[in-house]
């Protein structure tokens, strides 16, 4: 049995180009190491957040869609996403993000570690999470972030998913993506790839209608794969259990097939591979807007329509929090 390796990246819908690049880069100080556009939709942005090397599992990223209409609330949708961060680092990012205004929850514990929800400026629900364990994926510090290294976000520690039928979901999951069951806590069942990053909770919620995306909610979540074989191998295991999937698409710097998990939330299978220096010197990722090449062509029109983004300035002993 094919088997994911736990997460790629997860994308969500976000307002504003500009404040998501103040968010994520400068309050959080994630590194955009990928400034590019939504390939199917070009004239709009796609923004990678991750550690200093992009590594497959530490990627948060946004489609700025301003024009988007206001998320409905329901089954069927991610209700929430949850970041890494270091061992006894909560108190520092509660008081950094007290400073800047940003809106908190109260700390709370989901088996067995400490939470700290979090809503950006666009209304997407976060949550920072402290964990004791070493980072479970590849993870580098970026020397230019806003935040120093020994606070900074680690990667990605999963999300949390509202289901019509938590059974179909359950079953899903564990038959054909290949996740572990890790426990059930408050009407949420746990489901892991074991030593790799990336956890997703799933509830059922069947008094609820039908969710649909907006501005501040997941639009996907991507699962790992090592190579092109491995996503055929999974590409076909879906195929068998009735999933209606795409063919794969090439983009760039990963490859990717889409699909959607028995209570509607889109799913990607996404190769760990080539990665986002393909084209960039790593030193320099997220600096200017690159293209795929098939979308060359259209370089000139599409940088007529997107907004200019400016990068935070770095972190310095003046400014730290």
């Amino acid at each position: 049995m094919q088997r994911v390796s736990g997460l790629h990246h997860i994308t969500a819908v976000a307002g504003p180009a500009q404040e998501n690049v103040d968010f994520y880069a400068g309050i959080l100080g994630m590194r955009l190491v990928k400034r590019s556009v939504n390939q199917d939709e070009p004239g709009t942005y796609h923004l990678y957040y991750a550690d200093a090397d992009g590594h497959p599992g530490c990627d948060l990223t946004f489609f700025p869609w301003t024009h988007s209409a206001p998320p409905r609330p329901g089954y069927g949708l991610a209700v929430d996403t949850s970041l890494e961060v270091p061992a006894g680092s909560l108190p520092y990012w509660a008081t950094r993000l007290r400073q800047y205004g940003v809106t908190l929850g109260e700390i709370e514990t989901r088996f067995g570690d400490t939470h700290l929800p979090v809503t950006d400026l666009h209304g997407f629900r976060l949550t920072l999470v402290e964990s004791e364990r070493p980072p479970r994926r590849l993870f580098t510090p970026w020397d230019h972030s806003t935040v120093p290294p020994e606070h900074q976000i680690r990667g990605l520690y999963g999300a949390r998913l509202s289901e019509r039928n938590a059974e179909r979901t359950s079953l899903f999951l564990t038959r054909v993506l290949g996740l572990l069951p890790l426990g059930t806590e408050d009407g949420w069942a746990r489901f892991g790839s074991g030593s790799v990053a990336g956890l997703v909770d799933i509830r059922q919620t069947p008094g609820q209608q039908r969710g649909a995306w907006g501005v501040g909610t997941v639009h996907h979540l991507a699962w790992r794969v090592r190579d092109d074989e491995a996503q055929l191998a999974m590409r076909d295991q879906l195929e068998k259990s009735g999933s209606r999937i795409t063919p794969v698409i090439d983009r760039f710097w990963f490859k990717s097939v889409y699909f959607r998990e028995p209570g509607g939330v889109l799913f990607e299978i996404a190769t760990d591979g080539p990665g986002f220096a393909k084209d960039e010197d790593p030193a320099h990722l997220g600096e200017q807007l690159m293209l795929p090449p098939w979308l060359e062509h259209q370089r000139g029109r599409i940088e007529d329509v997107l907004p200019p983004i400016t990068l935070p300035s770095p972190v310095t002993s003046a400014t730290s929090a």
